[in-house]
This record gives C-alpha cells, structure tokens and sequence, in this order.
C-alpha cells in the first residue's frame, strides 16, 4: 500500500493576498509553499502589474508564474460597497491578510484594524511598505530600490572608485518578503496563546538594514564607516572574483584562516602564511594587493575546471561565477531539485525555483503556477455562501 502524502504545515490556514510588487505577494507565496490556501484578490480592471513585468511568452507574463504559484485568484474592488462587504466577509474565515498600500488606504475603505479585528478577531494582518505605518515619510511611496539606497546597501556595494550600485533585482523585496513570512508565522505562533491576531508592521527599509550586519554598531562605538571595497573584504584575504584562463570567472573566499593558509599553499606561495599580518583575517585584509596577485595570477594561467579540481582536492573554498543557464545544469542544484518542472495549462511544462528549504516529514510543493487573472472569483464566491443573483449584482456594481 502506497504511504498518504503527509499534511502540508501550514495547511488549513487561509491567507488573502492583497499585495502587489513584490514583497507582500511573495510572503503570501512563500506561505502557499507550505499549503497555506492563498487567495490572490487584484482589482478587477488593474491587475498586478507584476503579470506585466519582465519578458512574456505569448502574451503570458513569466514573473507572475512563479509569483502566483499556489494562489487561488480572485478579483475585488475594495473601494466599493459590494467589494468591502465581501472582504469583511472573506476576512472572517481567514487567518492572515498581507496587504501593501500606503498607510490610510484600507481606514479610507472602511477596511481599517477596527473593521478587520471586529469581523475577525484570530485575524493577523500583515502591513508591508516602504516606510512603515508611522513616521515622516510613512505616506511616502516605497520601493525596494529606496530601500536598497536608504539601508547603506547600495553606499557598500561597487568598486571604490565608482558609484553606489543597485542590485538588477529585486533583493529588497526579497528579503522583506522573507521577514514577512517570519513575522506572519511568529504571530500566529502567539495566537495559540493568546487566541488572538494582531498587525504586523513591516518597513522594507528595515529588514535591509538587518542584513548589513553590525554596520551600526561599529559606526556607534568606533565612528567606523566601511567603504565600497568592490569584491574584497575588510576583514579577510584573499576573497575576490578570479578570471580563469578559459574567460571564465571563480570566486574565493578564506573567512576562515586555515582556508586562506590552504590557498596560499595551492597556489605555491606558503612563505606568505608566515608573515606576521596573515595571522588573521583584518592583516590579511590589509595585505590584499599581494594576496590578489598570488592567487590571482596562479588561477589566471588554468582553465576554470582545472582550478575548481585544484581547489576542491586542497579542501579550499571556491565557487564557479555562474549565469542562470550554469545554474540549471549544475549537479548540486539538480541534486537538491532546487529548480522544479512544474505543469502549467497555459505554457506547459515550466522550469522555476522550488520551495525555499526541505522538510523531513512535512515538505512543501508547488500544486500550480501563477493563474489567470481572476479565475477563481466565481468558486470563491460560491465558497462564501453567495449565490448567482448576489455574483451578478457585484458584477453590475463592478465589485469583481
């Protein structure tokens, strides 16, 4: 006998998605991942645009596949009777919304924490903008790239001549949807307790200045403000991105002075490990010229193979430079399906990341692909107890 699929974690919980661009949609996701029943809500003549963003195929947007994954949708007009109604009805038997308008847009509905809480009381709402809820610039439009700008990220990153750079993605967005998925699951965590939700206010310019590490705190106690360094480090060497004799490009890294010891001795330079500043990882820093031509130049005259066999028969830490199609062939991504194929009935078989991590006894999947807009509002309207005449009277209102 075959063993039943275990239950996913978060299944039985219902989230309503009213986010769009990116953070808020992909927590709502990353709970869908892990069984949440995730109900997509878009306005009904505006979709997200994110099913407009980046390269399409047949008029269908690629982005929305992976960002609607595991998301019923549905659409809903909130700024009418017939759409309030329905959500105030929706959010009764929800656990959790994630919304992401400028503070005073839900109030201004009728769709505030005093309507929500009244409906529901279990109900977790999660609030996710550029500045959070309060504060001076809290009605301020935010995007991830403000966030990149205002969290130190981008002053850190680039080469010491040049300019701040930005990331040509959206990592802000990324990172605040994952502190948005942990916020979500902490306070239902403290619903078992309490037996009730609460709002979690989440500002993506914070979630990034987490991630900068202790860039406060050394400006604090010692005035210490790093600047761009490129791809070295201040606190280790040699750590920098190599050109291999095939074009290629590697990256080296020795946070841990018994690799930077290791390297030296591959690449034939093991005098260097007995000048005094290589006993730790800030005087290797400072050393960084003469560690970058050691290795540098060693890994300059091989193919990229040859020094990634090198490397790893010395047990010292490098990685390929990879593009997305490496990243589609290499053996360790493949090992892990780290990249799933996923039926879609639009596209076909599509290729997309899978779940963010593994679960030994309760794993996560991806059931479908983002789908169409509003293909699900009829169901989910019938789910709620509404009837044909009371779909049509929302649809004349223009509600869905």
């Amino acid at each position: 006998m075959s063993t039943p699929a275990p239950t996913p974690p978060l299944s039985g919980l219902r989230v309503l998605d009213l986010a769009t661009l990116f953070a808020g949609p992909l927590a709502a996701t990353l709970l869908g991942d892990f069984g949440a029943d995730v109900v997509k809500i878009e306005h009904p003549r505006k979709p997200d645009p994110s099913r407009g963003h980046g390269p399409a195929k047949d008029g269908v947007g690629l982005w929305w596949k992976v960002l609607g994954r595991n998301k019923r949708t549905m659409t809903l007009d909130l700024s009418t009777p017939g759409g309030r109604d329905t959500l105030l009805r929706l959010a009764a038997g929800a656990d959790v919304i994630v919304e992401n308008f400028r503070p005073g847009t839900l109030e201004r509905w009728g769709l505030g924490w005093e309507e929500l809480s009244a409906a529901n009381p279990r109900l977790v709402l999660a609030r996710v903008t550029g500045f959070g809820q309060f504060g001076p610039y809290s009605h301020r439009p935010g995007f991830g790239t403000l966030a990149e700008a205002m969290s130190g990220f981008a002053a850190l990153t680039g080469e010491p001549d040049g300019p701040p750079t930005l990331p040509p993605f959206g990592l802000a967005d990324s990172v605040a949807a994952l502190a948005t998925a942990y916020a979500v699951t902490t306070a239902l965590a403290a619903r078992t307790r309490t037996g009730r939700g609460q709002i979690v206010d989440l500002a993506l310019i914070e979630p990034m200045l987490s991630v900068i590490g202790p860039h406060p705190l050394w400006y604090d106690q010692l005035g210490y403000v790093q600047p761009r360094t490129g791809n070295r480090s201040r606190n280790n060497a040699p750590r920098n991105t190599y050109r291999t004799a095939d074009g290629s490009w590697v990256a080296v890294s020795t946070s841990a002075q018994s690799i930077a010891e290791r390297v030296l001795r591959l690449v034939g330079r093991p005098e260097l490990t007995d000048e005094p500043w290589f006993a730790d990882g800030t005087g290797r820093a400072a050393h960084a010229d003469v560690l970058d031509e050691a290795v540098g130049s060693w890994i300059a005259r091989r193919t990229r193979d040859e020094v990634l066999a090198a490397f790893e028969k010395a047990e010292a830490a490098i990685a390929p430079v990879y593009d997305v199609r490496d990243v589609l062939d290499d053996p360790q991504y493949q090992a892990l399906g780290t990249v799933t194929e996923v039926p879609d009935p639009e596209l076909g078989p599509i290729r997309m990341q899978n779940v963010l991590f593994r679960l030994s006894a309760t794993p996560g999947a991806i059931r479908w692909a983002g789908r169409p807009h509003g293909a699900d509002t009829t169901d989910l309207l019938t789910e709620l107890g509404l009837g044909p005449a009371e779909i049509d009277t929302l649809r004349a209102e223009g509600a869905v």
